[in-house]
């Protein structure tokens, strides 16, 4: 639903004659939360320029409440500083900072308590616990704030912007870094986050839980703890995402945990340890995505079933795919793998024979992670090289017989 089409509803619920209301030096010394005490639903609220030194402001009418050149009010690190509990609310254009912070609460910048049709858009937060927090949301609007904290440790920080027991959310265009998880999402369905960049968070980009046929599209997930979880999961769509520079021991471009029927598609890869690890996952279609220079393009575990890998490029990876199984239950086809040494010789663009894309020495690490030291070393090399000609150890079926000659153009 576009904002024009919410202004209609909106009008359309509240069809009197609706007031505005200044708040500012110029306009006397009312403050913000005496301004909404005296508003009506329907009327909009413009504050001007200036500090506003509020505690806990409460907005339990429809309004419409707008910052003139991001107003600043300072929640003096006390106070949750705007808390909305009222549906058709929109707040707009506000420089939101100094929350306060507890794991009781969970105080935040903006917090939404069982609304609907709530618009928060156009923001700046800094230094804020949960930077917006919506519980029993449905049919609201997150669009174009720009959200950064600075905590060192998960205990000392919330998420950026936390969906709790939601429905059709719209996480659009934000910019999140420097908390816990930049995105969060537990209950939610039906949902899209898109056109988000989401850096520098200290657990996940993104993370889901429990959250239902929902779509994240175009978002940059960099410089994470790791770049996106998905767990316990089905029905989600990630498209056309960007998932940079998530380094650490047990670091991800994506994690996909217990998840099911879900896409998985035009998305990159680049520079992760780990570009995708997947564990008891289900009924996954993977198609036109880019691996490249990741530690591991894909980690497969045995646990997963009716994986469909299809149409993919897989460039400069340190390997392709590791696994800890040798029975496997998923399909490889017709993917462009930089590896690969076979021929064309009938010159129809696909090699003649299978590409085994698991490396012994990855198999090996599997089962002892500090052989790792012995990497690049010329015996390593001999026993890869034994391996493709008579494979022993590595699983027979994981193969693509029809691996292409060229990269596809993604």
């Amino acid at each position: 639903m576009n904002l024009l089409l919410r202004y209609i509803l909106f009008f359309t619920f509240f069809p009197a004659i609706a007031g505005t209301y200044h708040v500012g030096k110029k306009f006397g010394t009312q403050t913000i939360q005496q301004t909404i005490n005296q508003a009506s639903d329907g009327d909009t609220i413009l504050v001007e320029p200036g500090i506003y030194h509020e505690k806990n402001l409460l907005v339990n009418k429809s309004i419409v409440l707008k910052g003139i050149d991001f107003p600043v009010l300072d929640g003096e690190s006390k106070y949750e500083i705007i808390s909305i509990k009222a549906s058709y609310v929109t707040i707009d254009g506000f420089k939101v900072i100094h929350s306060g912070s507890g794991t009781l609460e969970d105080p935040a910048g903006i917090k939404i308590y069982d609304s609907h049709n709530v618009t928060i858009i156009n923001n700046k937060l800094h230094d804020t616990f949960f930077g917006i927090y919506t519980q029993y949301g449905k049919n609201c609007i997150i669009k174009n704030n720009t959200l950064q904290s600075y905590a060192v440790a998960e205990q000392q920080i919330g998420n950026g912007i936390h969906c709790w027991k939601c429905d059709s959310m719209q996480i659009i265009g934000n910019t999140i870094s420097g908390h816990r998880d930049g995105i969060y999402f537990e209950f939610v369905t039906n949902s899209v986050i898109w056109r988000n960049i989401s850096t520098k968070n200290i657990r996940y980009g993104l993370h889901f839980m429990f959250s239902n046929d929902d779509a994240y599209i175009t978002n940059v997930f960099k410089n994470n703890g790791a770049g996106v979880a998905v767990m316990f999961t089905h029905g989600v769509k990630m498209f056309n995402n960007l998932f940079e520079e998530n380094w650490g021991d047990a670091a991800y471009g994506l994690l996909l945990k217990e998840i099911s029927d879900s896409y998985i598609e035009g998305n990159r890869f680049i520079r992760n340890t780990s570009g995708i690890f997947m564990e008891g996952v289900n009924r996954v279609q993977m198609q036109n995505n880019l691996f490249k220079n990741n530690g591991w393009a894909m980690k497969v575990q045995a646990s997963c079933m009716d994986i469909t890998v299809i149409g993919n490029n897989f460039i400069s990876n340190t390997f392709d795919v590791g696994t800890n199984g040798s029975l496997v239950l998923n399909t490889f086809n017709s993917n462009y793998w930089d590896k690969y040494e076979g021929y064309d010789l009938n010159k129809d663009k696909i090699g003649d024979i299978p590409f085994r894309p698991v490396s012994l020495f990855s198999m090996i690490l599997e089962k002892m992670p500090p052989a790792m030291m012995l990497f690049r070393s010329f015996m390593v090399t001999i026993l890869d090289k034994t391996e493709k000609i008579i494979p022993s150890i590595t699983p027979e079926n994981l193969k693509d017989d029809s691996p292409l000659m060229k990269a596809l153009p993604l």
